[in-house]
């Protein structure tokens, strides 16, 4: 079995707001639907609340700004880890993830572990 990240791109919303509450009710339904293979996930907070950071160089000062530059109507907003036995089935869990069908977007990448 490998690790796949399911790397979700939707409309930059607070997902704790309560006006999203359907919208999360549909993740918690495919979270608890890949229970049996799901190995972590998130959603993130809105591109306003991030930080970017940055360094010269190895050991040199980091220099941070506030939000990510980008320039689109999808950002990064959560991600999936699944445990899957090959990319087709990966491919086919993340197809449920409701960002798939509902004006975002799901990436599938096999993970390296690092631990």
């Amino acid at each position: 079995m490998a690790l796949y990240a399911a790397i979700i791109y939707s409309a930059d919303l607070d997902w704790t707001a309560p006006e999203q509450g359907a919208a999360m009710a549909e993740y918690g339904a495919f979270s608890a639907s890949v229970a049996e293979i799901m190995r972590g996930g998130a959603a993130l907070y809105p591109t306003s609340t991030a930080t970017t950071v940055r360094v010269a160089e190895k050991g040199g000062e980091p220099l941070s700004t506030d939000g990510p530059y980008t320039e689109t109507k999808e950002v990064l907003s959560g991600f999936f880890l699944l445990e899957c036995a090959d990319l087709d089935e990966a491919i086919a869990r993340a197809a449920q993830i409701p960002a798939a069908w509902d004006g975002g977007a799901v990436e599938v990448r096999p993970v390296i572990p690092m631990m």
